[in-house]
């Protein structure tokens, strides 16, 4: 068996998938706009020794093979057939590997994985008690702390790593962020003179919004040192210092309390499900009576599925330790801790254009990235990115926007009779 047909098996036969080889063999749809070149015989090793899509996720980080063409469109393909892929299919791959002398040699290899995975029984970086302070910092360190230079690349002027909501469909990335913050602002229902709390803070841009658009004293925390250094200086070139400020701090540790609103935009995702109830409640006792929170967070679709794949991609590469649960979960415990829920929505297309423009800006900068963070990261967030929109096109993940309120002693919630952070439609 030739190598391009092996991995024809693999992805299978009608996946609109051209396979290309070092040996010069050639399989699967000829002259099609997605190319899957094999570089190495060693690419087989990753596939006969990891689970599922993680082997050839591996293969592709490591760069044993490449994917020539568009990310999500090559994983779109892929993944339906993958999904078809039958034990007699497998049975059969197998043995036709094992009849060549060098494809045997390279699978009979074992591999270590490539240096950007993180595993627990190898690498001391997740080593302790899953979700204590120091875990969880070195898991967001090896998250965030990538570069500040590469994170410019691929998120654009606002720095914002969260999904954006777009107010129309031809709204650029930049326009779409501003939105995002702004709309969280005005659940909050914040005015100026008021305290916020920004958990997870990012590079600081809920933070400097509010501060800046709402005239609202802002604090900030996050776990990564690299973007702590970064919004504190673009909060002091903003001339926002005397109102804004972000600290490389982790949310536990926050001593201040009577905020009149909290926000945590994408951090729930690392706190794990057992520290879920605690975080929402810690959160309801940094707040004053009629003070709201908005939880802004990935989520499954339901509570069918685990909250983490320890043999994912996403968790040995991306966000290590991350879970997610489902909406309907994450809300009864918000519930449960106090919060009176308010409003709810899904921004699960949002999120898929969003990183539409984040892959589209690593395109761009691809060159650039490679220089500064090395191939195979660069590599991971190429897969990673259009996996995850792919995810969100499918309704494997969804984004959601939970709001809730603390009430007063006598049971008044300050809330309007009517939403009121929607603009006014047309007509």
């Amino acid at each position: 068996m030739k190598l391009a047909e092996a991995f024809e098996r693999v992805v299978g036969r009608d996946a609109q998938v051209e396979f290309r080889a070092y040996d010069e063999s050639r399989a699967g749809a000829l002259g099609a706009d997605i190319r899957v070149e094999v570089k190495s015989p060693y690419a087989i090793s990753y596939l006969a020794h990891a689970p599922g899509a993680l082997g050839l996720a591996r293969a592709y980080v490591a760069g044993h093979l490449d994917i020539i063409g568009d990310m999500h469109t090559a994983l779109y393909r892929m993944q339906s057939a993958l999904g078809e892929l039958t034990w007699a299919d497998k049975t059969t791959l197998l043995r036709g590997i094992l009849r060549d002398p060098l494809l045997r040699a390279a699978a009979l290899k074992r591999l270590d994985p490539p240096p950007q995975e993180v595993r627990p029984a190898r690498v001391p970086l997740l080593s302790g008690l899953r979700h204590s302070k120091r875990r969880d910092a070195k898991a967001i360190s090896h998250h965030y702390d990538v570069s500040n230079t590469f994170y410019e690349w691929v998120l654009g002027p606002s720095m914002a790593y969260t999904c954006a909501c777009f107010p129309s469909e031809d709204a650029t990335l930049e326009q779409a962020q501003f939105n995002k913050f702004d709309l969280v602002a005005r659940k909050l229902g914040l005015r100026t003179g008021m305290r916020l709390l920004d958990v997870g803070c990012g590079w600081g841009g809920m933070v400097m919004h509010a501060a800046r658009e709402y005239g609202v004293k802002a604090l900030g925390v996050t776990l990564s040192k690299q973007q702590a250094e970064w919004a504190q200086k673009a909060i002091a070139e903003a001339g926002l210092s005397e109102l804004a400020e972000v600290r490389h701090l982790d949310y536990r540790d926050v001593t201040e309390g009577d905020f009149d609103a909290v926000s945590s935009i994408g951090l729930t995702e690392h706190i794990g499900k057992a520290n879920v109830p605690g975080y929402f409640s810690f959160l309801y006792g940094k707040l004053k009576p009629g003070g709201r929170m908005l939880n802004h967070c990935i989520t499954r679709p339901d509570d069918s599925e685990p909250s983490i794949r320890e043999e994912g991609f996403i968790n040995r590469y991306v966000f290590p330790d991350g879970e997610l649960e489902g909406p309907g979960w994450l809300i009864s415990r918000m519930n449960d801790a106090g919060f009176e829920i308010r409003h709810e929505e899904n921004l699960r297309e949002h999120y898929a254009k969003t990183l539409t423009g984040w892959c589209r800006n690593l395109d761009d900068h691809w060159d650039e990235a490679v220089a500064e963070v090395g191939e195979g990261t660069a590599r991971v967030w190429r897969l990673y990115m259009a996996g995850s929109r792919l995810g969100f096109d499918l309704n494997w993940i969804q984004l959601h926007q939970v709001l809730g309120v603390k009430l007063h002693d006598d049971g008044g919630s300050g809330m309007p009779l009517r939403p009121s952070f929607e603009p006014p439609t047309a007509g």
